[in-house]
C-alpha cells in the first residue's frame, strides 16, 4: 500500500455474549462447577491459585479473579476490575 493511501477506520461493538463465571475465592465451592476440568488436568489447583490451560498457553488465576466459561466452552481467568467493565449480571 502506498505511504499516501489511508485506510479508513471502522469501529465495531462487541456482539452481546451471555457467559458463565464465579468468582474464585480459595474454596471447595468456589471450583465446584469446575471438577470435570480439574479431574481431567485442564486446570489446576494450588493454594489461593489455579492454573487454566487457555489456547495462550497456561493462565493464573489468583483468588478474588473470576472464571470465565466463554462462548466455545473454554475457560480463562479475568481480574475483577476488567470483568466489573467489561460484565454486567443477567437478571
Amino acid at each position: 500500500m502506498p505511504e499516501s493511501e489511508v485506510r479508513k477506520v471502522s469501529k465495531y461493538r462487541k456482539k452481546p455474549v451471555i457467559i458463565a463465571s464465579v468468582q474464585f475465592d480459595g474454596t471447595d465451592a468456589s471450583v465446584e462447577w469446575l471438577l470435570p476440568q480439574l479431574k481431567s488436568g485442564e486446570i489446576g489447583r494450588a493454594t489461593n491459585k489455579l492454573y487454566i490451560k487457555t489456547l495462550e498457553g497456561i493462565m493464573t488465576a489468583d483468588k478474588g479473579d473470576y472464571i470465565i466459561k466463554g462462548v466455545n466452552e473454554e475457560f480463562y481467568p479475568c481480574k475483577p476490575d476488567v470483568f466489573e467493565k467489561t460484565y454486567e449480571l443477567v437478571k
